[in-house]
């Protein structure tokens, strides 16, 4: 094991990043949009869950709940309070969207973390969609909600007048800039955390002095990215969340 972590000349042979290649399942050629990779696999594998969850494991709903009725009740609830909280009563015929996003993201971040698995949501590819099927859905809740009146999102009324053009420039360019942090940010997080991991592990085959301080890191980042999964999926809820109290209610 330790030769293996070693390369020809002495260094580390491991590669953090090989994780996040994505690899056709069938044949050999390239990858076209249509072709089922490694990452189409782990998204049918995370909908198959939420299906097992929310739709078989709530099948036989008593009063008094099973253990899979209680986490799916608790998450339904943690959701709607968010989106209630948030948006008001105006953004709770949203909240199916808003909770689908909320239960694909964190199953796909918690299936990241099993062994020899892939995490779909470390690619920019995955969460950028999902960003800007974000950003288009507000936008347009947005102007058919309050037709040019949405337009007041970025006209800043309570700064004094000669500053509100500015202003209104900066807030255009953050707007515009949502989709792009909004997915960066998930991705990102992800992507580093399963690197950080990565590095351990291999440091953990190195030698008999090392691997202890590898083997307590691997398990201080597994449990910090445990956390770091549930948290990102969180943030990335309540940031749709606050678009869409924009959306709705777009004047400062």
């Amino acid at each position: 094991m330790a030769d293996e972590a070693h390369g020809a000349e002495g260094g580390l042979a491991f590669h953090p990043l090989d994780q996040f290649e994505v690899h056709r399942l069938f044949g050999e050629g390239p990858i076209n949009w249509y072709t089922i990779t490694n990452v189409t696999m782990w998204m049918a594998i995370a909908v198959v869950c939420i299906v097992l969850l929310l739709v078989i494991g709530t099948r036989k709903r008593a009063v008094v709940p099973t253990r899979t009725q209680s986490v799916a009740e608790t998450l339904y609830g943690f959701v709607y309070t968010m989106v209630e909280d948030v948006t008001g009563k105006d953004g709770i015929k949203y909240f199916p969207y808003i909770f689908t996003l909320f239960i694909f993201i964190l199953i796909s971040n918690f299936l990241g973390l099993l062994p020899m698995s892939f995490t779909t949501t470390s690619h920019i590819a995955v969460t950028a969609i999902l960003a800007f099927a974000v950003f288009f859905t507000v936008t347009i809740i947005g102007f058919v909600k309050n037709g040019a009146a949405f337009l007041g999102l970025f006209w800043v009324s309570s700064a004094p007048l000669a500053l509100r053009p500015i202003l209104a420039i900066i807030e255009v360019i953050s707007y515009f800039v949502r989709p792009v942090s909004h997915s960066i940010r998930l991705a990102g997080n992800l992507m580093a955390g399963h690197a950080v991991l990565k590095v351990f592990a291999g440091f953990a085959q190195v030698g008999f002095i090392i691997a202890p301080v590898a083997i307590l890191g691997v398990v201080a980042i597994y449990a910090l990215e445990v956390l770091v999964s549930a948290i990102q999926a969180y943030v990335f809820t309540i940031l749709t969340c606050v678009y869409l109290k924009d959306a709705l209610h777009p004047s400062h």
